[in-house]
């Protein structure tokens, strides 16, 4: 097996795992990752021999997100990732805390639930995710705080909704 089958089916579950928290639905998730993975044998010439192979991919994926995001301007449901079981059965306290962060995740704006996947999921760093995003290195990292600041103000239910500044 070649080095490069070996790289590919270490990152094939991780793109899926992005597809699905972009697109919010298993088939669609696995439709992303069949295109993405079409595109990239496809322009395989263009690749620059020195680029992350991963970071290439997960530029592909979120690029062809995009481009059907906004032909369609449809969301799907998420399909619950975080369904792993424990033997140990999780208190009440910690079922809830999961429960509310997930929900916070899923009220998340796209591009805030993406980077947070890229970054804390997915463990890209904040140059892949520049290079991905073709945004400064400072904007990915301005961009995240303001994620993660969301997230848990959601998760701990202190806005519903972004509220309005106003000015006189």
């Amino acid at each position: 097996m070649s080095e490069f089958d070996e790289q590919l089916r270490e990152i094939i579950p991780r793109l899926r795992r992005f597809a699905v928290s972009l697109t919010r639905n298993s088939s669609s998730a696995d439709d992303l990752v069949q295109a993405s993975l079409e595109r990239a044998l496809s322009s395989w010439g263009d690749k620059r021999a020195e680029g992350d192979l991963r970071a290439w991919l997960f530029a592909i994926l979120y690029r062809q997100f995009l481009d059907a995001h906004r032909r369609s301007r449809r969301y799907a449901r998420m399909l619950e990732f975080f369904t792993g079981r424990d033997d140990v059965e999780p208190s009440v306290e910690r079922t809830v805390i999961a429960q509310s962060t997930l929900q916070a995740f899923d009220r998340l704006p796209t591009e805030q639930r993406a980077l947070l996947m890229m970054v804390s999921v997915e463990g890209l760093s904040y140059k892949e995710v520049a290079e991905i995003l073709g945004a400064p290195i400072g904007t990915v990292m301005s961009r995240l705080s303001r994620a993660r600041q969301a997230l848990r103000q959601l998760s701990d239910g202190e806005i519903s909704s972004p509220s309005l500044r106003i000015l006189k």
